[in-house]
């Protein structure tokens, strides 16, 4: 495979992961429809720090480590509990009185910026994809994939990562922002309810996965081509 084809693999798959349904677009829906672009953007580039960190770590070696299921099991723990609380605060914000408007302050970025980031840390489809990248390399005909063939794979993925930000932030402000503060609240209510069944559905999976370790059943591969994680839009 030329290193031309590999970017353009790379840059492919990586719109398949970030327009796959999870809980970062919920959370770019909540910031851009009360704040617009900007907001919505900071979460998008947060979510893209937070799959660098495990690119990575996957793509120099860790990624052994990353298949550990105690660890697995403990970063999904964390993400319910990251998700059921967005689910709390975006139904209290459904209820208070607030102001749409674009003009948002620097705080108001920051803070959708670590929300991004902990929402792709916390998510452990996030590992289980980096994890599997070697097996997904050979997926793609390289049987020896080298740090070269790595490095080209991170390239695309990640420039079809910040395209799809802007491209997502920009989409949110267009049709949301500016809708008016009633719909504004039933957006909220409804990411509410998006992060509480994405919540539940994590929880499931964990459960079900410790049900197979109990009973001593083997995990199922994780592919880098059959599987596509939660990544950012819904």
């Amino acid at each position: 495979m030329s290193t031309l084809t590999l970017i353009a693999t790379a840059f492919g798959l990586g719109l398949l992961f970030n327009a796959a349904p999870g809980p970062v677009f919920a959370a770019t829906v909540q910031a851009g429809v009360r704040g617009g672009f900007k907001p919505a953007l900071a979460v998008q580039l947060g979510s893209i720090v937070g799959d660098g960190v495990w690119a990575v770590l996957g793509l120099t070696g860790v990624g052994v480590l990353l298949q550990l299921e105690g660890l697995r099991l403990l970063i999904g723990v964390a993400g319910v509990a990251y998700l059921l609380w967005l689910a709390w605060q975006s139904w209290r914000a459904s209820r208070e009185e607030f102001v749409v408007d674009a003009a948002t302050t620097p705080a108001d970025t920051r803070r959708a910026w670590r929300s991004g980031i902990a929402l792709s840390l916390t998510n452990p489809q996030n590992v289980a994809y980096w994890a599997a990248i070697g097996s997904a390399l050979a997926a793609l005909g390289i049987d020896e994939p080298t740090f070269f063939d790595y490095a080209v794979y991170f390239t695309g993925f990640m420039l079809s990562s910040v395209v799809w930000a802007f491209v997502c932030a920009a989409l949110v402000e267009r049709v949301l922002f500016g809708t008016g503060v009633r719909y504004a609240r039933i957006t909220y209510f409804a990411c509410a309810l998006a992060f509480l069944g994405l919540a539940f559905v994590s929880l499931r999976d964990l459960w079900q996965s410790t049900r197979d370790l109990r009973g001593g059943a083997p995990a199922e591969p994780s592919t880098l081509v059959l599987e596509i994680p939660d990544g950012r839009a819904a």
